[in-house]
């Protein structure tokens, strides 16, 4: 999962929120701790501080309100949005509780608040204790562990026919239409994903020569139909067997944009000392094959209009990001250059060749964290008998580094046969799968 999943991983869980305080009764709730990536105003520095997720920040708060309002109002301050039209409302609000609970026509409501002996002896738990333990501190890895652990095996235990049906069918799909791939753009449940593989079956059945054209080809389930920069193709969830038709209809003249694109890219690196033009679909939204090509064209005749003096080889093995909405160009921490479609070429060359040395370094570095990460993760998977262990991509390597090396010397045995993902929060997800934030607490 990349910045779109974290976000709307915490909606979810903040729709969930705001459910259970909007129910008769239910006016405490448990604080609950929510991330979110949100887009970055401010000009961004050659130094880019979280690898994956560029051009965003991410905000991290806990929720402990106990009223939908001042929980909407928390999460707007704590993202930096405008809140003057929600006090606006908060305001009339408070004039309207100054009536009689007819006139405002809202229920009447008065908390009771019992005494702490009522508790002692009735073995409920006191919410406002809880509020206050959770504003002390986080719950740690090993306590989360034991609470979760028996629904998430739970859970797990009754995915595993749903699994077994999903890895038949992909591999089924893939043998028969010889396709190189199926993946999946959002991090749906097992359920979801069979239900999307079924439905291409069925039309496998119904127009098998439609399917024909899709040879070779990464197939991925989207938001959208279409094909992607990297030549995927993409079958929109929401769409109906007509629209997935009529797109395998277009695919040889997708493949023929996609062909364009290739060189392009050639004449590009031609030009620029080797460095190749790269898109990297995890570091930000879909973008579509024909929004790629026209962002290619435009630099292109951009690099044509002045003769740059730049050696053939000069810059070989170094990647660039081309982006509509930047700037000026930039260095990513990962290594590869972030450079506006619309960049003066003068002022690109000068750029790329002051930061050539600079970004050689952070490639090897990012090649060493790499090979440290897939180390780490293995002896991990080793060491505490784990089923599965994954990360969410806006987790970088040395985040994920850090979190297995503590969970190995933690070594829980609470751990052994889980499915984790490391992630920026607790969770338990549909499936088993166990979320946990890669700063966990011991």
């Amino acid at each position: 999962m990349h910045h779109q999943d974290v976000n709307e991983n915490s909606l979810k869980r903040l729709n969930g929120y705001l459910e259970n305080l909007q129910k008769p009764g239910s006016h405490s709730v448990q604080p609950m701790k929510l991330t979110f990536y949100v887009r970055d105003t401010k000009e961004s520095s050659d130094e880019q501080p979280d690898p994956l997720t560029s051009g965003f920040r991410s905000v991290s708060f806990t929720l402990h309100t106990n009223d939908v309002l001042s929980t909407v109002m928390n999460v707007l301050t704590s993202c930096c949005l405008p809140v003057d039209h929600m006090k606006a409302l908060k305001a009339s609000t408070s004039k309207d509780t100054s009536k009689s609970p007819l006139e405002a026509q809202v229920p009447f409501y008065r908390p009771i608040k019992w005494d702490k002996s009522y508790y002692t002896f009735s073995g409920f738990r006191d919410p406002e204790q809880e509020l206050q333990q959770a504003k002390r501190v986080e719950p740690t890895l090993s306590l989360w562990l034991r609470n979760n652990e028996p629904e998430a095996t739970k859970k797990h235990s009754a995915s595993l026919p749903r699994r077994e049906e999903l890895k038949r069918l992909q591999q089924e799909l893939c043998h028969k239409f010889n396709l190189a791939d199926i993946r999946w753009q959002r991090n749906w449940g097992v359920a979801h994903r069979c239900c999307q593989l079924q439905s291409l079956v069925r039309l496998s059945q119904q127009n098998p020569e439609a399917l024909i054209h899709l040879q070779g080809h990464t197939v991925v389930f989207a938001d959208q139909s279409g094909m992607n920069a990297s030549g995927h193709v993409m079958l929109g969830t929401m769409d109906v067997h007509h629209q997935w038709t009529k797109l395998l209809e277009q695919l040889p003249s997708y493949r023929s944009l996609h062909h364009q694109t290739d060189w392009l890219k050639e004449r590009i690196s031609l030009l620029l000392g080797g460095t190749q033009v790269v898109h990297m679909e995890r570091l930000g939204p879909v973008q579509p094959i024909t929004e790629h090509y026209s962002s290619l064209r435009s630099f292109h005749q951009s690099l044509m209009s002045q003769r740059l003096h730049l050696h053939p080889r000069s810059l070989q093995g170094l990647t660039m990001l081309l982006e509509n909405d930047r700037s000026r160009p930039t260095l990513h921490e990962m290594g590869h250059f972030i450079i506006p479609t619309n960049c003066d070429p003068p002022q690109l060359q000068t750029f790329l060749q002051n930061h050539a040395l600079e970004a050689r370094q952070r490639i090897q570095r990012k090649n060493q964290l790499q090979a440290e990460e897939e180390a780490v993760v293995k002896l991990c998977l080793q060491r505490l008998s784990l089923r599965s262990l994954t990360k969410e991509p806006s987790v970088s390597s040395s985040q994920m580094i850090l979190c297995c090396r503590r969970l190995v010397e933690q070594h829980s045995p609470l751990m052994q046969g889980l499915l984790i993902c490391v992630s920026h929060f607790y969770s338990v997800m549909q499936d088993g799968d166990l979320c946990i934030p890669w700063d966990w607490k011991s």
